[in-house]
């Protein structure tokens, strides 16, 4: 079953600062568990799970941290189950946001969001970019890094020339082939039908 949708997510409430701390090194497999009953409780299915390694930076505390965290393919999600999982997470890991996409065509009228994959990127190297770099530490909020060394970014698409910025200013190959389109929400709130993020 193809994913319709992705969802980054963990329960850390911890301002992490050392990329070396053991707290980066817990795989959350119970909060992967938790996320998979949460889904199907709102009628999405979760198809694949990985662990990655996050940078976050928080508009609240004004302070960038690391975090453990997971990535789910959803299959039989759209953007209203997908804001009720994202919101669900939210409030009961005590979060200030929970990011998720739902993907679609370029051309659809929802897509006003973007998810893409850069190879060849670590965790530091992500974190020490954001805190050089205030424009792409705003707009974008951060990003994660997949265990094969993937850095996966998900922003808004009038943020796209900041996010191709920002990688090549990493060193790395943009490639346009790797960008998919899609409604991003970044849930702060609580989600009602026709109140989306």
């Amino acid at each position: 079953m193809l994913p319709t949708a992705e969802l980054f997510g963990t329960w850390n409430t911890a301002t992490i600062t050392d990329p070396a701390d053991p707290r980066l090194d817990d795989p959350l497999t119970q909060f992967e568990l938790e996320v998979n009953l949460t889904a199907a409780m709102e009628l999405g299915l979760t198809v694949h799970s990985e662990p990655i390694d996050s940078v976050y930076w928080s508009q609240q505390s004004q302070q960038i941290t690391y975090e453990p965290a997971r990535r789910f393919e959803l299959a039989c999600t759209g953007r209203d189950n997908l804001c009720w999982i994202a919101d669900d997470l939210k409030v009961r890991y005590n979060q200030e946001a929970v990011l998720g996409i739902e993907f679609l065509p370029a051309d659809h009228e929802r897509a006003d969001g973007f998810l893409v994959r850069v190879p060849g990127i670590d965790l530091t190297r992500l974190h020490d970019a954001l805190m050089a770099d205030p424009v792409a530490r705003e707009r974008l909020g951060g990003g994660s890094i997949t265990e094969d060394g993937t850095l996966i970014l998900v922003a808004d698409r009038a943020d796209l020339d900041v996010a191709r910025t920002f990688v090549q200013g990493l060193g790395a190959q943009w490639d346009p082939a790797a960008v998919r389109y899609g409604d991003r929400q970044l849930v702060t709130g609580y989600c009602f039908p026709g109140v989306y993020f």
